[in-house]
């Protein structure tokens, strides 16, 4: 049977965290009634001009510096023409030739191993309007309205070469670029307000062929899942259509959440279609070095160097490392943790953010800023852990009690209005071992005849007889010196 090998390439539109638009004063905030946020600018009334917002060009060269990119000492505006409803000028201002950002490397976690994503651009454009279908009224029925809130909204479009080899690795690029964004604040990544979208072209060719084949863009999806999904129907959909003796041809296509299939909107244009030329009413954006190293000492620690620092101090593995830098929130989250627990823990308190904190926030729909327990009470929790005061199972209560909210603010203050202390007491504990084995005979004979399980079992009478309290540990030790 016949081997394909994928290639995809992705082009994502992040809008910028900015309060206006990239070429006008209107405001960029989500949720207005339509055409409230459209000024005279953003309309394309006659004889109105465009004035570039600066601080749009501050995020892309922060995001050029993130990725270690070329910073353009000078790039152009252009006018890409096309014409729909939705875009008031007829054109759309973006830029092509000469980009504020060219190249650049972004690493991705894929499973246990690590993938290197080369960049080709990220440039700067405004956002073209929205046209709405649906909610209008009865007296709008097969009708379209266009809302123009979304007009001259800033985005900063970023490019890949056609490096992922399958839809895992292109959802681990998506995740990976959303993270940064976020790291560095150049925007909030919200997906479903259309912060952060993905367009996937997507091609297949025999395996080991180097030509690549032809490509179709699946464009504007606004969740990893349908990134996910969308791409493994149109590579079966590819596979299939060659297979059966048909042919691919150059098109954008939409996917359908509801039957999770990819449907063509249009024949794909190529760059000549667009007649790109430069925008007369803009000036060349001129980028100083002074600029770009002020921009690069306002920087956060990059989440790769993260990543590795963690690795090198906590001793953390790669894949540990890598889900707790998934965000700046939750790395800056789990380091405080491990502030409070002490740095010889660290590994424990990776294990409490990654498994029991984690499986909350997730049942209760929460994001790490919204966690119910601070990192000081949980390094607090966990360091009575590694000290021997509780056990694990005592430690999961003491969790829900502070996660509830309750009126104890700390562990060791729960600890103490409930009696948890965990009894490690050789002289206690071997006392009632003694007696346990004595009312016991026949359990110890299974063991003594080879029966682990009857082990475990007397075990487990100590636990009870202490209501969980007894050290496990110790109290393996001490029964296992008395059976011996």
């Amino acid at each position: 049977m016949k081997q394909w090998e994928v290639v995809i390439g992705i082009e994502t539109h992040v809008q910028l965290s900015t309060r206006a638009k990239i070429f006008s004063g209107s405001s960029t905030a989500f949720g207005a009634a339509p055409n409230l946020q459209a000024n005279a600018v953003d309309i394309a009334l006659p004889g109105v001009l465009p004035v570039l917002n600066r601080r749009a060009v501050e995020c892309a060269i922060r995001f050029g510096l993130a990725v270690d990119g070329e910073i353009a000492a000078k790039s152009v505006f252009a006018r890409k023409n096309y014409f729909y409803p939705d875009l008031p000028k007829g054109y759309q201002i973006s830029q092509y030739e000469l980009p504020v950002v060219r190249g650049g490397r972004l690493p991705v976690q894929v499973g246990e191993r690590e993938k290197m994503i080369a960049l080709t651009r990220a440039h700067l454009e405004e956002d073209a309007g929205k046209s709405l279908h649906e909610g209008l009224g009865q007296a709008a029925q097969g009708r379209s309205g266009i809302d123009l809130n979304r007009a001259g909204t800033p985005l900063l479009e970023i490019v890949t070469e056609p490096d992922m080899r399958s839809a895992a690795e292109a959802v681990a690029y998506a995740r990976a670029l959303h993270a940064l964004v976020r790291w560095i604040g150049i925007c909030d990544g919200n997906m479903q307000e259309g912060s952060f979208r993905c367009d996937a072209n997507v091609s297949i060719r025999p395996a080991g062929e180097t030509l690549f084949g032809t490509r179709r863009e699946i464009k504007n999806l606004n969740s990893f899942r349908f990134l996910q999904q969308a791409i493994d129907y149109e590579v079966r959909w590819q596979i299939a259509t060659i297979e059966d003796g048909g042919s691919i041809e150059q098109a954008t296509v939409l996917f359908d959440a509801d039957s999770g299939e990819t449907r063509a909107m249009r024949s794909k244009e190529d760059a000549h279609d667009y007649r790109y030329f430069p925008d007369p009413d803009l000036l060349p954006l001129v980028i100083d070095r002074q600029w770009v190293a002020q921009a690069r000492a306002e920087l956060p620690e990059l989440p790769a160097a993260r990543r590795e620092r963690l690795m090198a101090d906590s001793g953390l593995s790669a894949y540990d490392a890598s889900i707790l830098t998934a965000s700046l929130d939750l790395a800056n989250y789990y380091e405080a943790t491990v502030t409070a627990a002490g740095k010889e823990n660290a590994k424990i308190c990776a294990n409490w953010v990654m498994v029991d904190l984690a499986a909350r926030l997730h049942r209760e729909d929460r994001d790490i800023g919204e966690s119910p327990i601070s990192a000081a009470q949980l390094g607090g929790l966990i360091a009575r852990i590694a000290d021997g005061t509780i056990s694990t199972s005592m430690a999961r209560k003491v969790f829900d009690e502070l996660c509830s909210g309750g009126q104890a603010s700390s562990a060791d203050a729960i600890i103490a209005s409930q009696g948890l202390q965990q009894i490690s007491d050789s002289g206690a504990l071997t006392a009632l071992i003694d007696e346990l084995l004595a009312a016991n005979p026949g359990m110890v004979a299974e063991f003594r005849s080879g029966r682990e399980k009857a082990f475990n079992a007397l075990v487990g009478q100590v636990m009870k007889a202490t209501r969980g309290q007894a050290n496990p540990q110790r109290v393996s030790e001490l029964l296992r010196q008395k059976l011996a």
